[in-house]
């Protein structure tokens, strides 16, 4: 049997995994005492999702800003700017791909948040964003 520390959520777990007739592991944990003496109850352990096959779209952080109702899009991650998929002027709809933005040698497609029309394009091809960088801003 081997123990292992784990944090889910920031809460610490103890874990304890025993190998089961060289077939695989049977994993059990239990949070640590706490100072209430409060009953202890097992919490299994899930399995680690397997990583998806194809890049998945980066969700952005929608953030209002001004009174007219602007949305600004700012960069989830740092990376460099690959494409810019509209111009000013343009029409987008909630979903729509904006921009697509490699980190970490990964190709993320920015969504829009909302629906609305390209006011301002902040970015150029080739540029490189930190997080929370406007990108762009929709009316």
């Amino acid at each position: 049997m081997r123990k292992f520390k784990v944090y889910v959520n920031g809460q610490p777990f103890e874990v304890i995994v025993e190998e089961v007739n060289g077939q695989g592991v049977a994993p059990t944990a239990s949070p640590p005492p706490s100072p209430a003496s409060a009953p202890q109850q097992k919490t299994p352990v899930a399995a680690a999702a397997p990583a998806p096959a194809t890049p998945q779209a980066a969700p952005a952080p929608e953030v209002k800003s001004g009174a007219g109702g602007d949305v600004a899009i700012p960069a989830p991650m740092p990376g460099s700017i690959l494409g810019i998929k509209v111009k000013v002027g343009d029409s987008v709809n909630e979903g729509d791909t904006l921009v697509i933005l490699e980190a970490m040698k990964m190709e993320n497609e920015v969504v829009s948040p909302a629906s609305g029309v390209v006011k301002t394009i902040n970015v150029a091809v080739g540029a490189s964003v930190n997080t929370g960088d406007v990108m762009m801003v929709l009316g």
